[in-house]
């Protein structure tokens, strides 16, 4: 039975979800930031009788949900909230305050252009900015939209003006990685253009609801279109920091028809596009009327970006890398606020332990300083026979080096002069090359808690080259995966002896144990293979300064729900905060600390209903029809964010 306590948003056959019928005080939520702090609790908490005569914020955590089953299909398929914030104040009193979901809009739905019009939400463009058709039903073709939202951002601007907004104006950019499935059910991975839209907001003043006035979507032709983009973060400077992630292997590009689809989708043209346009961090500016613009960046590394993190001092910048034989990168920018040009490092792993994920410090190896514009250039021109050979055999020849790569072997060797354009364009089999420890295995979401300077890497599953050595590392596992903590320092050198001009270099990397995933011996009775009251397979990560609290959520083929999880790095408690539809992927993943007085927890989901063997056949059966009722016959998923509602002040 439901829980009289459970909270569950329902998708209507619009798009919409039904939100339970009590007085929504979204600024509640927005109380832990409470800027400036000498505010008293009645004036942050407008319309709340029971929060008078508070001497402002403390500290907040969150009371977390059970793990929805079977004795409630319906929280299973859908997006089900049951978690709560609790606030505690200065003068002791405390309040709880319920959350629940709200989305923006569903893909698939029509929504307004801010002229009058209407556009496809999750649609996608070639390179001439025309629609492109699924034509693999005859006589059902349709615009292909996407399933699979993914990397957001909430911010603002000043002189912002928008038609239709009333109140606060205030922009989301939200990607979206692919579309799971043709009409026909065949595979569509990585065949079309990543769309990027810019979603213009109306912010309630008196509720702090947001509502969409306007999707404007980004025209990314100047750039060549957009690959596989994944996790993204918000720079220091407002803009979205998106990604590019697998990058296609440009030595094997001719046998590779998957890349040969997304060329012939994007330009017309099979062979049109360059691989070595791809792989790349793209950055993208929102202006004032609600549109947007791109560029991409050329001189982070080459590699598989998922979401990136810019550091305080605005030129340091670390990123994950979401490949087998993946590494740990540091790019340096040399002016603040413009990563058009730095200095790029990989890092080395000198293991401390090999108990379960273990644990190690870090080192660096200087790959080589860049400008973006140097390396398009290069891009442009170059083939992968001009930068190294590469030989997936033994050549038996000592002028080449054996190197791991992409769960394999390679035996490289550079040709003379190319040393830049390997180190930016083959940075993968550079690195290695070099001696950077490329032994991770699906290195996901990076952040920072800048208070007490300490990254946060997702390491969604330990694995594979995590296991076998070769890259350097060998470690037990689990499978389930774990977030690492990483301390940060300056004073740092290379590994030659020079000089790193960075006060934020990561020196070692260990997991907190609340953060480590536990992989059973067997299923449970729900199916979970990984404990479901722990973590399993992190991929997004976000940290909220003001709340003190690690913001989780998982890519698991593990759960039968994905879960997004709050973890305070204080008092060390692990909250469930909100499950997934079945088979879905947690995405999207922002904590905004305040936005004109109010926090947000920006929030996606994926590929809803992607049934995965031997995890979900107990519940299969039961959860297709929902889930297909709800989410447009597993075409659909929804972008939104995490709203506050008050429960009875506690005692």
């Amino acid at each position: 039975m439901k829980s009289a306590s459970r909270q569950i948003s329902t998708p209507t056959s619009n798009g919409a979800e039904i939100q339970p019928k009590r007085r929504e005080l979204l600024k509640v939520f927005a109380s832990a930031p409470l800027l400036p702090l000498t505010l008293s609790a009645s004036g942050l908490l407008a319309g709340c009788a029971t929060a008078s005569n508070r001497s402002g914020f403390a500290s907040a955590s969150f009371s977390g949900m059970a793990a929805p089953s079977l004795a409630n299909p319906a929280a299973m398929a859908t997006t089900t909230v049951a978690s709560s914030l609790d606030v505690v104040f200065r003068d002791g009193a405390k309040q709880s305050y319920q959350l629940t979901y709200q989305p923006f809009f569903m893909t698939g739905d029509m929504v307004p252009d801010g002229k009058g019009g209407k556009l496809l939400a999750g649609g996608y463009y070639d390179i001439n900015n025309q629609p492109i058709i699924d034509r693999s039903v005859p006589g059902k073709e349709r615009h292909f939209f996407s399933d699979c939202p993914d990397g957001s951002s909430l911010l603002t601007l000043k002189g912002a003006q928008v038609p239709g907004v009333n109140g606060n104006t205030v922009f989301a950019v939200v990607q979206f990685e692919y579309t799971t499935r043709d009409q026909k059910q065949a595979a569509m991975y990585g065949q079309l253009p990543s769309p990027i839209a810019v979603l213009t907001l109306d912010q309630d003043p008196a509720t702090g609801k947001l509502s969409l006035v306007k999707y404007h979507n980004v025209d990314t032709s100047a750039v060549n279109g957009l690959w596989i983009t994944c996790g993204a973060s918000l720079s220091p400077w407002n803009t979205h920091l998106s990604s590019e992630e697998y990058e296609p292997d440009a030595t094997a590009i001719a046998g590779n028809p998957q890349f040969q689809a997304f060329s012939k989708n994007l330009f017309g043209d099979a062979t049109r596009a360059n691989p070595y346009h791809y792989g790349h961090l793209p950055e993208i500016t929102v202006h004032a009327d609600g549109s947007g613009s791109v560029v991409k960046h050329y001189c982070l590394g080459r590699i598989s970006h998922e979401l990136v993190q810019v550091m305080p001092d605005r030129r340091t910048v670390l990123m994950g890398d979401d490949a087998t034989n993946g590494g740990l990168f540091m790019f340096i920018a040399d002016r603040a606020a413009d990563l058009s040009a730095g200095t790029l490092y990989v890092a080395t792993w000198t293991q401390t332990s090999g108990v379960g994920p273990g644990a190690g410090t870090l080192g660096w190896v200087r790959l080589g300083h860049a400008t973006s514009a140097e390396i398009k250039a290069l891009a442009d021109k170059l083939k992968a026979a001009d930068i190294m050979d590469v030989k997936t055999s033994d050549p038996q020849d000592a002028s080449y080096t054996k190197i791991p790569f992409n769960g394999k072997t390679n035996w490289v060797k550079l040709k003379p002069g190319m040393e830049q354009a390997a180190a930016f364009l083959e940075t993968h089999r550079y690195a290695a090359l070099k001696g950077g420890s490329l032994g991770f295995t699906k290195m996901e979401g990076t952040t920072v808690n800048a208070k007490d300077k300490i990254a946060y890497s997702a390491m969604s599953y330990v694995q594979t080259s995590m296991l076998d050595g070769s890259g350097g590392i060998k470690v037990q596992g689990p499978k389930a995966g774990a977030v690492y903590a990483l301390n940060m320092k300056g004073g740092q050198n290379d590994l030659s002896g020079t000089a790193i001009d960075s006060a934020w270099v990561p020196v070692d990397m260990a997991p907190p144990a609340a953060l480590v995933g536990e992989d059973l011996k067997q299923a449970d009775a729900l199916g979970n293979l990984a404990h479901a009251d722990k973590i399993a397979n992190p991929d997004n990560i976000k940290f909220s300064e003001k709340l003190r609290t690690l913001f989780i959520g998982e890519d698991s083929g593990m759960h039968v729900n994905n879960f997004l999880w709050a973890y305070n790095v204080d008092t060390k408690q692990l909250s469930r905060v909100l499950s997934c539809p079945a088979g879905a992927e947690s995405t999207g993943l922002h904590a905004v600390d305040e936005i004109n007085g109010w926090t947000y927890v920006m929030s996606n989901f994926q590929h809803a209903g992607d049934w995965e063997k031997p995890l979900h056949d107990k519940v299969k059966d039961a959860l297709d029809p929902l889930v297909r009722a709800n989410y447009k016959d597993r075409f659909g998923a929804t972008v939104g964010y995490l709203t506050g509602m008050q429960l009875p002040t506690q005692a």
